[in-house]
């Protein structure tokens, strides 16, 4: 390595190489993206992101950005509880008022594979990156990352770049793949990742290696503690955790001093 160093699964490698490592992963995988949340959490991560649309709570006229999101399906639940939100309020279904939502992930294969999902009125797409958001200064409400912050090659960077987009006193919600809290859990766990998750990725989307990657990935990220303390260290107040499934996910969350 000639440069900074990054991490890529159990590999280090240059900083400038991750993200087309990255890349090439997601390309593969972007098709059966969901399918690989489910065989990674068993299904679960669906009951983890109604969680984290509870929490975030959508409001009508509301600027939520939805970093890492490029099958767009944290950004319908969204969508949909701020347009029950501004029915009961008597608004309108669509104009002022009306909740907007920027979709935005690094891979362009990803962005196709959501918009072919469908989309819904409050959703805008865009290719771009976490570390350098294509949004101007204190302009939203809220910011959401969901099982994207692992594979972003400059972390602290990437959470500079939330409190730059986010106005004073938004919300960061940080959902990702975590350290279960205790050793029993852990050792099942890794034996489920490690011989079970490559194997089903080999079998049903024919690509080992990706889902390999995915499963190293998670255990190179930082524990639930070191994570809220690069958090706080990016600008943000009133940083907590919550874990799903007894840590197998965290939900990290904070405001925009």
């Amino acid at each position: 390595m000639t440069g900074p160093a990054a991490t890529f699964g159990f590999r280090d490698v240059d900083a400038s190489e991750k993200p087309g490592l990255v890349r090439g992963v997601f390309d593969r995988v972007a098709r059966r993206y969901d399918l690989m949340n489910d065989l990674m959490s068993g299904g679960v991560h669906r009951l983890w992101k109604d969680a984290v649309a509870a929490r975030l709570n959508p409001q009508p006229g509301e600027t939520i950005i939805d970093v890492a999101g490029g099958t767009g399906d944290m950004a319908r639940r969204f969508a949909k509880m701020a347009r029950r939100a501004q029915l009961r309020r008597g608004g309108p279904l669509n104009g002022v008022g009306a909740a907007k939502i920027f979709v935005v992930d690094y891979n362009a294969e990803m962005i196709m594979a959501g918009r072919e999902k469908g989309s819904e009125p409050e959703m805008a797409w865009a290719v771009g990156d976490a570390q350098a958001l294509p949004l101007p200064d204190a302009s939203a409400e809220a910011y959401v990352i969901s099982f994207g912050i692992r594979n972003v090659t400059d972390i602290p960077a990437a959470l500079r770049e939330a409190r730059r987009v986010l106005k004073p006193g938004g919300r960061f919600l940080c959902l990702e793949f975590s350290r279960p809290v205790t050793e029993a859990l852990q050792k099942a766990y890794d034996a489920y990742s490690f011989k079970v998750i490559p194997e089903i990725g080999a079998r049903v989307g024919g690509d080992r290696e990706a889902y390999q990657y995915l499963v190293e990935s998670i255990r190179r990220f930082p524990d639930q503690r070191t994570f809220a303390g690069m958090i706080a260290d990016a600008g943000f107040g009133r940083v907590e955790f919550t874990n799903f499934t007894g840590g197998v996910a965290a939900l990290h969350t904070g405001r925009a001093l």
